[in-house]
């Protein structure tokens, strides 16, 4: 009897460690030959209460996959609204108070500057549906300050690159036909003797405007004409040539249209309609290229340009502080187009030949006129 019970104890401890065992590797049981199955619904429930275990462990770590897969989804969308949304903010009116960002990206010198100029064309101006008209005009001033592709205002607006163009057009348009002719004025003669400067009082008490030509570079024209009718012995490259006025305080009192720049100075100033603006008494200053004295006269002006040495071995003494004292006061001409030019990036050029076509065949002037 005691032989037969320790044997019985010992095949039960053998099966409890088969039990062991086939939990670990495999989750089965391995029963040997001729076993004892007295304890086969203890085994049974020891291995189904294993496997239970098992699933909801695999279940739980499923879970977590999708519920990390779901909360990165979200994450996502919120970086991807955030960026949007900051994007938007940089673009924002108020942002513009910053008069850091406003010089930077629009050469305007204060925000009440740019929101009276928004006043000014804002009538006149139609939100879309993807730009607000203040978006309308500060993209516009952007391109004027920075000279910016259109492909980079079409990434940074969020539109296409055709609406960027159209827009640009139509703001110039806006501003040309709304600001032009209240900024760009030709003053009375009063106007100007009540506040001439000191140093055109001692010589040049009766000047009206200083006046010089400045060229802005341009794509070259496949038409063989226009590319030499465009070309500049001056700049070595296709220019467009325009005259400019400036009084003796600073102030600019007109702008020709654009001419080639094979153009002489004289022959802009003759045609582009300067001289009709003239008085009696008047007197302009220029360079030497404006041998207009005679045009001039006609109207019983009179013009002063540099003395040339032209048959002369050298100048007198006479002559030679007169030029002294006009090239003295013509600096404000240079200095104004100088201004302008590092103000306005797109004057620095090449323009595109599309800025240099009319909008329709009555139209006066060019969009690079305009601007």
């Amino acid at each position: 009897m005691k032989k037969k019970k320790r044997q019985e104890c010992s095949k039960l401890e053998a099966a409890k460690s088969l039990l062991n065992l086939s939990v670990e590797v495999s989750g089965s049981v391995f029963v040997a030959d001729g076993e004892d199955t007295e304890n086969e619904p203890a085994i049974n429930e020891m291995i189904d209460n294993s496997k239970c275990d098992s699933m909801s462990q695999t279940e739980l770590t499923s879970e977590n996959i999708k519920s990390l897969q779901f909360e990165c989804e979200q994450l996502r969308d919120e970086t991807f609204a955030l960026q949007e949304k900051l994007n938007s903010d940089i673009l924002e009116q108020r942002s513009f108070e910053n008069q850091d960002k406003l010089k930077a990206l629009t050469g305007l010198h204060s925000y009440q500057v740019l929101t009276a100029v928004l006043d000014f064309v804002k009538p006149a101006l139609k939100d879309t549906t993807h730009l607000t008209s203040f978006q309308q005009l500060l993209l516009t001033l952007m391109r004027l300050r920075l000279n910016l592709p259109i492909s980079f205002l079409s990434y940074q607006f969020g539109v296409h690159s055709s609406t960027i163009s159209r827009i640009f057009t139509n703001v110039i348009n806006i501003l040309n036909d709304i600001l032009v002719p209240v900024c760009v004025i030709w003053p009375q003669r009063e106007h100007i003797q009540t506040s001439l400067p000191m140093c055109f009082r001692k010589s040049f008490q009766n000047c009206m405007s200083v006046i010089d030509c400045f060229e802005i570079t341009m794509e070259k024209p496949k038409d063989l004409k226009a590319r030499a009718q465009t070309y500049s012995q001056y700049k070595s490259q296709n220019t467009m040539k325009y005259l400019i006025g400036i009084t003796p305080q600073g102030v600019i009192s007109f702008i020709s249209k654009g001419w080639g720049g094979r153009t002489t100075d004289a022959h802009i100033t003759t045609n582009s309609g300067f001289l009709d603006n003239l008085l009696p008494g008047d007197l302009i200053l220029a360079d030497r290229g404006f041998t207009i004295q005679n045009q001039v006269g006609l109207y019983c002006a009179k013009i002063e340009t540099p003395a040339f040495t032209r048959g002369k071995k050298q100048l007198g003494a006479v002559e030679l502080e007169d030029s002294r004292k006009l090239a003295a006061v013509c600096i404000h001409a240079e200095r104004v187009i100088g201004q302008a030019r590092s103000k306005y990036k797109i004057l620095h050029g090449p323009v595109p030949i599309s800025h240099l076509m009319k909008s329709t065949d009555e139209a006066e002037y060019t969009t690079l006129d305009k601007i």
